[in-house]
């Protein structure tokens, strides 16, 4: 049977409809497994002529990346021997075969190679500890059970093991890792990706996703693993595998609940609020969490059901409108004041606010962010947390491809404003590095301290870290959990609602008197998507374009400013050296900024573009009528940028 497979492969090749890297890793995956399905799998896709199929899920070893892994758990097309026993929602019984999906093959090896490194770590540190893995999920379909051979695998490798008893938040599991002093953590998640995806992030001891000099570490390690199979240690060796839930869960809402300045407005407002996890884990903590505080939560009941099919939304994403039309109905039928949705994982929070006509508004992840850092800011000045002694040492860390309002909101009221790379990690490497810098009687047992003491610690020797956020809808405002947490988001926006309410205004009214101050900031992201083994090769191809050959003027404007972050070094304002990545910023004359960089975790290329406009002199401030024009001068000159960007984009792809 082999060898007949062996010759169709080596036919196709001959006849181009086969890729010889397909091949190769078609041969490698059989020798790495004695797992049945496999070549039942294959044989199908070989019998059926399903070549682009075949290339797509061979064309390469899904790499171990700086974020994990992340590809399909579903093929396009599922064989007969993958479906097997359809489960529970219709799912296949068997996830996609193949090197570059997400399956039992690459999961094991991703286990096997972050334990190795975690194991050679402790040993470089000079610790007898043994290691320990904290190991969480989310609702999509194969996510439990990655989730439980990871724990197999790992204590079959010695490694002790924190497994949430179910599907619970990324951010939960970030506090995890810190809870139970792991060294290291899994999320199985592809976050707000579509349902034929699943995902797998690696955090390390921190709580944070890897950074250097850990991630290479690791991706050396999972790369070199050929072989899903491996020699478990004697059975005196092996790690225990302990469940973590209510508990966890408890100790996680009460830090939680330490976010809030003002939870008496709670129950002294009458704010409404409407709450949809779109099938993922965020109604765990979110609804007893806002309940606990006597808000009116409405749940949008067909979508509280854990459901990896996300059957109710063309994609689970809150950035998209789309996901949260049932929310929007609900809460336009209610009267509620505010609309939350949560993606899959619960790291991302959308938002919908009814405005002072009466009708609900979508609104931003820039948006949120910027209200979320102005209230909290005055907020700290109001109650003399922030002092003009202390502000120096107050800090609001956003990403290049954050608004700059942000950076306006910190610079006004005399806080540091530090910018990084996107991904989440970065900020969470800097509250690494604030807490490093406290004196050794607080770092000793700082995951212990109460966050009124941690605070006043940070103010006094250190960093305190105000807000933090991307705009792609995640946000922090506390350090106990080292990413981007929408649980913590919710509470945060929930409160300033329901201030915003006793002061007799809407959110909308309140968002404008920010544009009025700083001046108007909007910002327009669009993607490129190139699905598959053909549209790698396309993104790799415009991002190479860019850094080329970069544009000298875009819809008709100068390009004032070109930085490639791949070839220059940049430094942030704390001075630290920006680590490299392939991201290019460009300034246009008349104030305007566009950023192009490859997605990290799908098929895309992503364009950021950025319009401002501030109040002349002699005004300070806008006027409701000057506002409104500078809303729609700015909206204008962002849709054309973008129609300029899509033509240019094209063009470089001929």
């Amino acid at each position: 049977m082999k060898s007949d497979l062996d010759s169709k492969l080596a036919q196709a090749v001959s006849a181009g409809s086969l890729l010889p890297d397909a091949q190769n890793n078609i041969g490698a995956l059989l020798a790495g497994s004695d797992d049945p399905v496999y070549p039942a799998a294959i044989e199908e896709l070989v019998d059926a002529e399903h070549w682009e199929e075949l290339n797509d899920r061979f064309y390469q070893t899904l790499a171990f990346g700086t974020g994990g892994l992340r590809g399909r758990s579903i093929g396009n097309v599922v064989t007969q021997a993958e479906k097997g026993v359809p489960t529970n929602l219709d799912r296949p019984q068997f996830p996609c075969v193949g090197t570059n999906a997400l399956n039992t093959f690459n999961i094991s090896r991703a286990t096997q190679g972050l334990i190795r490194y975690v194991k050679k770590w402790l040993k470089q540190e000079g610790s007898s500890e043994r290691a320990k893995l904290a190991i969480s999920h989310d609702t999509r379909h194969f996510s439990r059970d990655f989730a439980e051979l990871i724990a197999k695998v790992a204590s079959e490798m010695g490694c002790d093991v924190y497994l949430m008893e179910s599907f619970r938040s990324t951010p939960e599991l970030s506090f995890a890792v810190r809870t139970t002093n792991s060294h290291a953590g899994v999320m199985i998640t592809a976050s707000h990706n579509p349902s034929h995806d699943n995902g797998y992030k690696a955090y390390f001891n921190d709580g944070a996703q890897v950074l250097p000099p850990h991630d290479k570490g690791i991706i050396d390690e999972v790369n070199a693993t050929t072989s899903e199979q491996f020699e478990p240690v004697p059975e005196s060796e092996r790690g225990t595998i302990h469940l973590l839930g209510k508990e966890l869960d408890a100790a996680y809402l009460a830090r939680l609940k330490t976010v809030l300045f003002r939870p008496e407005l709670f129950s002294q407002s009458d704010v409404r609020i409407v709450y949809t996890p779109i099938h993922g884990t965020g109604a765990v903590i979110i609804v007893p969490a806002l309940e606990s505080q006597g808000l009116k939560l409405d749940t949008v009941s067909s979508q509280m059901e854990a459901d990896g099919r996300f059957p109710t939304v063309p994609s689970p994403n809150p950035e998209n409108a789309s996901a949260l039309e049932l929310g929007l109905k609900q809460a336009k039928e209610s009267g509620a004041d505010l609309l939350l949705a949560t993606d899959p994982d619960d790291d991302r929070m959308g938002a919908a606010i009814r405005t002072a006509s009466g009708e609900m508004m979508i609104i931003t992840g820039n948006q949120i962010g910027s209200m979320l850092a102005y209230y909290r800011v005055l907020t700290l000045l109001e109650k003399g947390i922030i002092t003009p002694e202390n502000r120096s040492r107050c800090v609001i860390i956003k990403t290049f491809v954050t608004t700059d309002l942000q950076k306006a909101i910190a610079e006004h009221f005399g806080l540091r404003c530090v910018e990084t790379l996107t991904g989440f990690k970065h900020i969470g490497r800097k509250l690494g590095q604030y807490e490093a810098a406290l004196p050794e009687e607080y770092r000793s047992n700082y995951r212990e301290l109460s966050e009124e003491t941690t605070r006043q610690a940070r103010l006094e020797h250190s960093s305190y870290y105000v807000f933090g956020g991307e705009e792609s809808y995640g946000y922090l405002a506390a350090d106990f959990v080292r990413d981007k947490d929408a649980n913590m988001a919710a509470m945060l926006f929930a409160e300033l609602a329901a201030y915003v309410k006793s002061q007799g205004k809407t959110l909308d009214t309140y968002l404008d008197e920010i544009y009025s101050l700083f001046g108007y900031y909007s910002e327009k992201n669009a993607s490129l998507v190139f699905e598959g083994a053909s549209g790698a090769s396309k993104i790799k191809k415009l991002v190479a374009s860019y850094a080329e050959a970069p544009p000298t003027e875009i819809d008709g404007v100068s390009v004032s400013e070109v930085k490639d972050f791949a070839k220059n070094d940049y430094y942030d304002s704390e001075g630290a050296l920006i680590p490299k990545e392939k991201m290019t910023i460009f300034q246009l004359a008349d104030g305007s900024k566009v950023a192009v960089r490859a997605s990290g975790t799908e098929p895309k290329i992503k364009y950021y573009m950025y319009g401002v406009k501030k109040p002349e002199a002699p005004m300070t401030s806008f006027s409701p009528e000057a506002l409104v024009h500078a809303k729609s001068e700015v909206q204008a000159r962002l849709e054309s940028l973008w129609k300029a960007l899509e033509t240019d984009a094209n063009r470089r792809l001929e």
